[in-house]
């Protein structure tokens, strides 16, 4: 490994630990320089190819998935850890998938079925670019069937009580 401050290449590691996130983080020390710093190992075993709609094939980018969530969710109360565990869970059900091509339209569901449940308006933000709404009319479908739903719990949980 080469020390970030001087280049050498002697290096050593002092500790090694395992992290949430499927990493291994190492604390090294150079032996030229003396300084300390932290390097992170995380197997790139997932070569998973994204089918765009117009038939070319990408590697999946959990940034790119991330930002998405993200402009979805601008101004609203949903905290970035709650981004990052959608993102999460939608890799990790990708991973567990027996193939290695996915369409991005099962991608866009996956969102879309985590955003419903987490913040309505920013359900409705990425709903109307994924599914692309031409008009107004487009919206109040969608916001109708969405305030139905929301009808129906209440009503569910009242029935309970």
């Amino acid at each position: 490994m080469k020390c970030p401050f001087c280049s050498s290449k002697d290096t050593r590691v002092v500790e090694t630990r395992e992290t949430e996130e499927e990493a291994t983080r190492r604390r090294r020390e150079c032996l030229s320089c003396k300084k300390r710093f932290t390097t992170y190992e995380k197997i790139e075993n997932f070569s998973l190819r994204v089918i765009k709609k117009d038939g070319n094939r990408e590697f999946f980018d959990k940034e790119k998935l991330r930002k998405g969530l993200l402009k979805a969710c601008e101004k609203r109360p949903v905290s970035n850890e709650q981004v990052d565990k959608i993102v999460d869970d939608i890799e990790k059900t990708l991973r567990n998938m027996q193939t290695m091509e996915v369409k991005s339209s099962f991608i866009g569901d996956l969102v879309i079925k985590h955003l419903k449940k987490l913040d309505s308006v920013a359900y409705i933000r990425f709903a109307s670019v994924y599914r692309d709404f031409k008009d107004i009319g487009e919206f109040e479908k969608e916001l109708k069937l969405l305030k139905n739903k929301n009808n129906n719990n209440k009503t569910k949980l009242k029935n309970k009580f």
